[in-house]
């Protein structure tokens, strides 16, 4: 028989989503991890036990678990999409690693979890964009670029926490208008190039 794993808590939640960025920005995810007080062997057995958490048959499904962590949302906003009733959840994270961010699950009818991505916090500034240069790891998250931006091309991502967007018309810094490709992770940018 297997001694169960202690539950993920709140305070180590971060680090499940920075394990999806590592891929990414390994040097922006180690000094977030430093700043959150973890080591490399504490943030892989946080990540581990999430997944069994997840794939055990006692699971409460991916947004049970996110209550179970998380405990009760900050906000509730009820959408629309279509004729479908939607609603967005947030909780707010630790300010050391994305200040003026919350973790956000959009919820489709039936409780199905559409969507967990990171969304800045209302009342929260945000970040100029103008063009590619200002479009640096993690300085903003897709939302901040749909308004800076306007609409947006949304393609699939690599995996469900990833998204790539293409964004046509952004100055490259000479003038020129360019299309650019960004990539995020939990709708954090973590590259944007020329396409």
């Amino acid at each position: 028989m297997t001694i169960p794993s202690v539950p993920v808590t709140a305070a180590e939640f971060p680090l499940v989503l920075l394990r999806r960025m590592a891929d990414y920005q390994p040097q922006l995810v180690e000094d977030a991890r430093t700043r959150l007080g973890y080591d490399v062997s504490e943030m892989r057995a946080v990540n581990a036990t999430w997944q069994r958490m997840l794939r055990s048959r006692h699971s409460r499904g991916p947004l049970g678990q996110l209550h179970s962590v998380l405990g009760r949302p900050v906000e509730v906003v009820e959408r629309t999409v279509g004729d479908a009733p939607c609603r967005c959840e947030q909780w707010e994270l630790p300010q050391e690693v994305w200040p003026g961010l919350r973790f956000e699950a959009f919820i489709g009818p039936g409780d199905m979890l559409l969507k967990e991505h990171l969304v800045r916090a209302p009342g929260a500034a945000r970040p100029v964009l103008r063009g590619l240069g200002d479009l640096t790891p993690w300085s903003c998250v897709l939302g901040d670029v749909a308004v800076a931006f306007g609409r947006l091309r949304q393609l699939e991502g690599s995996a469900p926490t990833r998204d790539l967007a293409l964004i046509d018309d952004i100055d490259d810094g000479s003038g020129q208008k360019i299309t650019v490709a960004a990539e995020f992770v939990y709708g954090l940018l973590q590259s944007a190039y020329r396409y």
